[in-house]
């Protein structure tokens, strides 16, 4: 029997984290360990089970999703974060993709549409609501012509590697496909985002994609 994907919901929305779960149980490769009604409560929730997803909210009293991201990327977690939110802001997609979120998905999404996003985040995928594609793509390409001329300085590893994110793995299965340790794959993966002035992997990958 498969393992199943654990995942951490922090939203201060009782009914929605009661309808998120009850969805999420559904899926028999998901599995939902632990939530929270706040940032502060997640991040302790998190620290503890250590989840391979923690779905997280945008807009929350006392510690916003953002902070509460933040706080997070500071821990030693395995987990990728993926912001559930209502805004369909660009301001906002982009803020939490440069803070290092795996993913921006909207709330208002079809079920369906939500348990193939969160299966292909927990197999190492970033996930952006189709919607907002187009949105982060246009802020990509106001730093294309400086991005370019750094790509030509990208040794032939990390292109590969870049390659390789842009495909949507993660830093294990990279490390597994080119045969080399994960902890030289996050060496590079720092390098290649410094050279290309990108702050997050969801934009790597989407700048690879505009390139083709």
């Amino acid at each position: 029997m498969t393992e199943k994907s654990t995942i951490l919901l922090i939203d201060d929305h009782p009914t929605l984290r009661n309808g998120v779960k009850q969805l999420i149980s559904l899926e028999p490769s998901l599995k939902v360990i632990g939530e929270a009604g706040d940032g502060k409560t997640g991040i302790q929730i998190a620290e503890e089970q250590d989840p391979d997803l923690i779905l997280l909210d945008l807009n929350m009293p006392g510690m916003n999703g953002f902070e509460t991201l933040d706080e997070l990327r500071k821990r030693e977690l395995s987990g990728r974060i993926i912001l559930f939110t209502v805004s369909n802001y660009s301001d906002d997609l982009i803020s939490a993709l440069k803070r290092g979120a795996d993913g921006y998905l909207l709330k208002d999404m079809e079920p369906e549409e939500l348990i193939i996003a969160l299966k292909e985040a927990a197999s190492g995928k970033m996930v952006v609501s189709p919607t907002l594609t187009s949105v982060l793509a246009e802020s990509l390409r106001e730093n294309q012509s400086q991005n370019e001329s750094d790509a030509i300085a990208l040794t032939p590893r990390e292109s590969d590697i870049l390659e390789l994110i842009a495909q949507g793995l993660s830093n294990k299965m990279i490390a597994r496909n080119l045969d080399i340790a994960e902890s030289t794959v996050k060496v590079h993966v720092k390098h290649l985002l410094k050279k290309l002035n990108l702050k997050s992997r969801v934009e790597a990958a989407v700048w690879v994609l505009q390139q083709k």
